[in-house]
């Protein structure tokens, strides 16, 4: 198939069918200048009605310049035992990626209903986020049980995690990418 290149800029042309950044102007935004990725394969629960730190789902990275954004992909899978469940990302200390404030509704980025307590949910996003920063920045996913502290949250498994045929053990990441303005 032939890829035909239209425009009055950042192209001069394309000799041998392969582009290069030779190919495009000098100063063009929108390179990946860096990726970091944590991926979690063995499972977390927590009972707590705060939001609280999904541990190995943390990444940190290093802006190269104040103007770069950053591309956040996550996969989060949760099982729960009768309750609903939220969870959210945040840079450093700050939510990010949540719906708007709504009466005494939680601001989350991803909300699982009950299932069976042999399901899992898995819930995947994207997300742009622009933290005007050069310094270290952490990215991270934490969960909830928003309104009883007698049921679990579980990442990775479902609540009933026995040995049969028809359960699984799943895995959860978070990966940035630092994106050239």
């Amino acid at each position: 198939m032939v890829t035909k290149v239209y425009g009055d800029t950042g192209v001069d042309k394309i000799v041998d069918g392969a582009v290069t950044s030779s190919d495009f102007a000098a100063g063009v935004g929108g390179k990946i200048l860096q990726v970091v990725t944590a991926q979690k394969t063995d499972t977390f629960s927590t009972n707590s009605t705060s939001f609280v730190d999904v541990t190995g789902l943390s990444v940190s990275i290093t802006p190269s310049s104040a103007s770069s954004k950053i591309l956040i992909l996550a996969s989060l899978s949760l099982g729960n035992d009768g309750t609903h469940c939220s969870a959210r990302i945040y840079r450093d200390a700050v939510s990010i990626a949540k719906g708007d404030s709504a009466g005494s509704r939680i601001r989350a980025t991803w909300h699982a209903s009950p299932p069976s307590t042999a399901d899992i949910n898995s819930k995947n996003m994207s997300w742009v986020d622009e933290p005007a920063t050069t310094s270290a920045t952490t990215y991270k996913i934490s969960i909830s049980v928003p309104n009883s502290s007698s049921y679990n949250v579980y990442v990775n498994r479902a609540a009933n995690d026995t040995d049969a045929q028809y359960q699984s053990r799943v895995a959860s990441s978070i990966t940035v990418m630092e994106i050239s303005a």
